[in-house]
């Protein structure tokens, strides 16, 4: 199996879940923060949704500066519809890169910079899991702690949850 073909089954398995806890959110609290230096729900729900596109700019962008590539905007979902929106534009967008690389391509290296500061460099298929999948599941399980403590019940991941039977 090439490893894109693994990489993208496991993104659409992964995002499956993402989806489910997305579609829970209640937006009408997007301001609700559960501690003062914590992320507001809107935004982290957002944050959910967008991270998929790390994916994208590990493919496109072999030394990534986030003085120069990263013009970050912090966006907040108006509405469920737009949370999900956001989530499958990125989602779509990953799945294609992915679609176009070859084994040799994850074996590139990904830089990280802040302009003559190099943060890491790891290779591409470690940078993927890493920036884009594993970061999206990161936050997915913030946001699942949140939709508990706002009392909204929290659908099962990779098992039934105390509000999921499976």
């Amino acid at each position: 199996m090439a490893i894109k073909d693994a990489f993208i089954g496991e993104l659409k398995h992964e995002s499956s879940m993402s989806k489910k806890i997305l579609e829970k959110v209640p937006l009408d609290k997007k301001n609700w923060k559960p501690h003062e230096k914590s992320m507001s729900l809107g935004r982290l729900a957002t944050h959910v949704a967008e991270n998929t596109q790390w994916v994208s700019n590990i493919i496109h962008i072999d030394d990534f500066d986030f003085i120069k590539d990263y013009n970050f905007k912090p966006n907040v979902a108006g509405s469920t519809e737009e949370l999900l929106e956001i989530f499958q534009t990125n989602l779509d967008k990953a799945i294609a890169d992915l679609s176009t690389m070859n084994d040799e391509d994850f074996e590139k290296n990904w830089t990280v910079r802040r302009g003559e500061q190099v943060m890491s460099v790891t290779r591409k298929k470690i940078a993927i899991r890493g920036w884009g999948f594993n970061h999206m599941i990161h936050h997915r399980g913030q946001l699942s702690v949140y939709l508990r403590l706002l009392d909204v019940p929290v659908p099962g991941m990779y098992g039934p949850s105390a509000d999921e039977k499976m």
